[in-house]
């Protein structure tokens, strides 16, 4: 009896506990990317990125009282010197203003926007398809909840589609199938993830092959990935990441913490109670039977390519939607699929379910890579 009780009395604290945590202040201010071009203007690159911050908070305004920016050079991999000029303009409803050297505090009223516009000069280098910058948002967000600093990470890059089919090499899979590595620039936040991967792909396919992208950069595309500097972790996030094996994605704080704010404590200790009780009588993945898919898709820090590898990459948004739309457009079969090194195939939707058990063959020994063979896409075709 005594027992019971305790556990009825945990299961209310953890109840309230995960009400202050769903009603505890915070900001509500979002940076959004629109769009970026980059130009060869006198033998130098210029970069113009546009940005949107909203306040998607109904009731409460937060202001910004400081926003600037840091830029990471990457050459043949590498991080390197680079010598640059930036130029920032603002503008929301008829106010507009350059900002130079001193971020004025603004207001975001609820439901408000403004526009952000970066120019970036580069001084003495010109990238060419595999070089990229890493651009740093450093910001404030200032209001009901306290003072909170965060630091936003966007890739820009020169895009550059590898249609030549000359450069693809078809790995043999077995005397029916063969599958075809797409390579690609780096992914990020800017690209529109169905119009990359129909840019990079309509040249290369033939009817009845299959298209299948990973579900990390798909979901880099649609911005799903988190600067682990950004990320409040509480002492429910420290306790729990114990419980789960030292190279697993939960098994730290920030790792936690991410799960817990997508599904919520409660669920999350109710699975592992059961988990564990599972276990005890030889069954076992109940835990992410019950946090599946956002428990399972979690890639922690170091779980990606560089320079995603110091940000926690969440699963994709609506998978099913994203296959709809590129089978569409391609007439082929489309799949997004989770798959490692060690044989494990995951796939989260596609666009005709009776390709599935075909996709478990073709990619078991994982044609993509798990490295940086930037090979995000590959195509499984049927031999003739």
């Amino acid at each position: 009896m005594i027992f019971i009780e305790f556990l009825l009395f945990s299961l209310i604290f953890i109840l309230i506990f995960d009400l202050y945590l769903y009603l505890k202040p915070k900001s509500k201010l979002k940076i959004f990317p629109i769009k970026y071009n980059l130009l060869t203007i006198n033998k130098k690159n210029e970069i113009r990125c546009e940005f949107e911050i909203t306040n998607i908070s109904k009731l409460k305004e937060t202001m910004i009282p400081n926003l600037n920016i840091e830029l990471d050079f990457f050459k043949d991999g590498k991080l390197s010197s680079i010598d640059y000029e930036t130029e920032m303009l603002i503008r929301f409803d008829k106010y507009q203003k350059i900002i130079k050297n001193y971020w004025p505090t603004l207001i975001l009223r609820s439901n408000e926007t403004i526009k952000l516009f970066l120019k970036i000069k580069l001084k003495d280098s010109l990238l060419i398809s595999e070089d990229f910058l890493w651009l740093k948002i450093n910001w404030d967000n200032y209001g009901h909840f306290g003072n909170i600093k965060k630091q936003n990470l966007f890739l820009l890059n020169k895009h550059t589609t590898y249609s030549n089919k000359k450069n693809i090499k078809p790995i043999s899979v077995n005397s029916n199938l063969e599958v075809l590595p797409i390579k690609t620039s780096l992914l990020s936040a800017f690209d529109q993830p169905e119009e990359i991967v129909i840019n990079y792909c309509r040249k290369i396919i033939k009817e009845n092959d299959i298209l299948v992208i990973g579900e990390s950069p798909l979901a880099i595309m649609q911005g799903r990935y988190e600067n682990y500097l950004n990320i409040e972790y509480g002492i429910f996030a420290k306790i729990l990441c114990y419980f789960f094996h030292p190279t697993s994605s939960l098994a730290t704080a920030c790792g936690m913490q991410i799960l817990i704010n997508q599904i919520g404590l409660t669920r999350i200790v109710i699975s592992l109670i059961l988990g564990f009780v599972f276990k005890f009588i030889g069954i076992k993945g109940i835990f992410y039977r019950l946090t599946n898919p956002e428990s399972s898709l979690i890639d922690d820090i170091s779980g990606t390519i560089i320079p995603y590898d110091k940000t926690i990459v969440l699963g994709p948004n609506n998978p099913k939607l994203f296959c709809k739309k590129v089978s569409k457009a391609l007439k082929i079969d489309i799949a997004v699929a989770d798959v490692n090194d060690l044989g494990g195939v995951k796939i989260l939707a596609s666009s005709n379910k009776s390709i599935n058990h075909l996709l478990n063959i073709a990619l078991k020994r994982n044609p993509a890579g798990n490295a940086d063979e930037k090979t995000p896409i590959v195509i499984v075709r049927r031999k003739s």
